[in-house]
């Protein structure tokens, strides 16, 4: 095998960082360059993540630092509006370098790959820049891709996640107590997924998030109004011909579980249910808002650029 390619990640103290040091630290082909942090910089990587088997510690590296890490692979997952500075020192001084962010920061930049492989892997073309789709916006595109071309109106999709998705910065939407036999509606229109599916679909989508006091995984119910007449077995068919390939799809009858899909790597979709019409279909997808709503999906978009199987150190980690 050849050496593997190193990896720096930039903003580790997040959810999503420790899930991404977790498959790093388990996938064959790569090697960690440097963990940046600025609240943690000079701990030991055990000290905040004990359950990962890695050595070194905690760094603080601005940009120029981090362009100049000699690593061949950098991952962004800092908050939105933070990666411009990192990405400017990154195409000047080391434009080879492989980025994926995980913002919201290049997702309406036609100069990066949008990387959600089940739907626009066709689409990438040896791009060194790639942007990590939402976690919200995985799961609307998912279950609504499939149908683009026959809809009839917007579609409306209700979003539930789990306070993890709301990240580490203090506030109602992460504090269990305020959550506790709650569920918190916010940015019911205009939020920027809604945004982003609608821009990538090409089909205006109508999305209404709202955050629970479980801690990770999400739900999309969405509600598609469709031009012609199906029934149910069409629509069975329609879901597992696109995604009959793929390895974290998963399809099912019934209405999938968000307690079923934390700590997993893929997508559930299912309880498609049709009005007596035949023209009005409501389907469900749960995700884990870490792992294949961030991290798992920003290692398929590092396996994807770097030609090994997709699910390297996902599936076989």
């Amino acid at each position: 095998m050849n050496a593997p390619l190193r990896i720096g990640l930039l903003g580790a103290r997040g959810f999503v960082g420790a899930e991404l040091l977790k498959l790093v630290a388990r996938h064959p082909c790569l090697e960690l360059g440097f963990v940046s942090s600025r609240e943690w910089a000079g701990q030991p990587l055990s000290a905040q993540l004990p359950e990962v088997d890695l050595r070194g510690r905690f760094e603080n590296l601005d940009p120029k630092a981090a362009a100049g890490a000699g690593v061949d692979i950098v991952v962004l997952a800092m908050p939105n509006g933070a990666a411009a500075p990192f990405v400017a020192e990154i195409d000047a001084k080391a434009p080879g370098t492989l980025v994926v962010d995980l913002s919201a920061d290049y997702r309406f930049d036609d100069g990066w790959y949008y990387g959600l492989p089940e739907l626009t892997r066709g689409r990438y073309a040896g791009q060194r820049r790639i942007s990590n789709p939402g976690c919200y916006a995985t799961a609307m595109q998912l279950l609504v891709g499939p149908w683009v071309g026959e809809l009839d109106g917007p579609v409306q999709c209700f979003g539930v996640s789990g306070y993890s998705g709301a990240g580490t910065t203090p506030s109602d939407k992460n504090n269990p107590d305020t959550l506790r036999d709650n569920l918190i509606p916010y940015t019911l229109v205009n939020h920027i997924h809604e945004r982003e599916v609608s821009r990538q679909l090409g089909h205006p989508v109508e999305f209404m998030p709202h955050v629970a006091p479980h801690f990770r995984g999400l739900t999309i119910t969405a509600n598609l109004r469709l031009r012609e007449v199906v029934d149910l077995d069409t629509v069975r068919a329609r879901y597992a011909s696109r995604y009959v390939d793929e390895p974290l799809i998963a399809l099912q009858d019934g209405a999938p579980w968000v307690s079923r899909i934390a700590g997993r790597h893929g997508v559930q979709i299912g309880g498609w249910t049709l009005s007596a019409d035949g023209r009005r279909l409501v389907v469900v997808a749960t995700l884990d808002n870490l792992l294949k709503g961030a991290a798992t999906q920003a290692v398929q978009n590092i396996n994807l650029a770097a030609g090994w199987a997709e699910t390297e150190g996902i599936l076989n980690g």
